[in-house]
């Protein structure tokens, strides 16, 4: 994901505090992985990445969806092109039980213009979200 920012590249302290959101998430601590976020977010507040983790961590872990939207949406604005903005959206969907806002998100051609493999395989993990037909996902193999 670091290695994804490209030219735009955030400062260190961001670089580095991103870098420990990702790995906090990985390990399930979703709280302290907020933290992290929101320090890198301070650092570099304009990087669509750091606006769309902050966004979705602060739907998940302190349940603000409204606040986790916005951020999210602001990202994509910035960066339509990178999968991972779009599926941060559709996580604060699912946690707000918005599946059909979730299916929608995913369903958009931008998104599925930017789909990888592991999207993919993120898209069919999604618990309890009954998927419509989608020609890209079909392409797609895992």
């Amino acid at each position: 994901m670091l290695d994804e920012m490209g030219l735009d590249a955030p400062t260190t302290v961001g670089r580095a505090e991103f870098a420990e959101c990702l790995r906090h998430l990985r390990d399930r601590h979703k709280g302290i992985a907020l933290g992290h976020i929101r320090r890198a977010l301070r650092a570099e507040p304009q990087n669509p990445f750091f606006l769309s983790y902050a966004g979705m961590l602060c739907a998940v872990s302190e349940k603000r969806y409204v606040a986790g939207e916005r951020l999210c949406r602001v990202a994509l604005k910035i960066k339509c092109n990178h999968a991972q903005l779009y599926l941060n959206l559709a996580e604060v969907y699912h946690q707000a039980g918005r599946d059909g806002d979730t299916i929608e998100t995913l369903k958009k051609d931008s998104f599925q213009q930017a789909a990888t493999r592991a999207f993919v395989r993120r898209l069919k993990r999604l618990a309890g979200v009954a998927l419509l037909y989608c020609p890209a996902l079909d392409a797609a193999t895992c």
